[in-house]
């Protein structure tokens, strides 16, 4: 059954620039295929630009677990870390989906 990955945070202030720069290496690496992903998205709120949520879909719950517990997935946050004033991550899964 598919998964989804989410990171509500809310950026100290000014830290936009900032969380985009440091959000390129993961990036970049997710591009490359992890098992089990199938997309990733950062998101910054509309009506409030210090919010951004990180999502990412997954084949299943086990393989998003993986990646979220790997050594290398928790080197490439840690410069998001240090932008976060809050941040509660959360994993779901997918019961029901419609795409077009």
């Amino acid at each position: 059954m598919k998964a989804r990955f989410i990171l509500d945070a809310r950026l100290k202030p000014g830290r936009g620039d900032d969380l985009l720069s440091a959000y390129e290496a993961l990036h970049r690496r997710v591009s490359e295929g992890v098992p089990g992903h199938i997309a990733h998205q950062l998101c910054q709120g509309v009506d409030e630009p210090d919010r951004w949520t990180i999502t990412s879909e997954w084949e299943d719950v086990e393989s998003a677990r993986a990646w979220l517990g790997s050594t290398e997935h928790h080197e490439l946050i840690g410069r998001l870390r240090e932008l976060w004033s809050e941040a509660e991550p959360l994993t779901y899964e997918v019961r029901m989906e419609t795409r077009h």
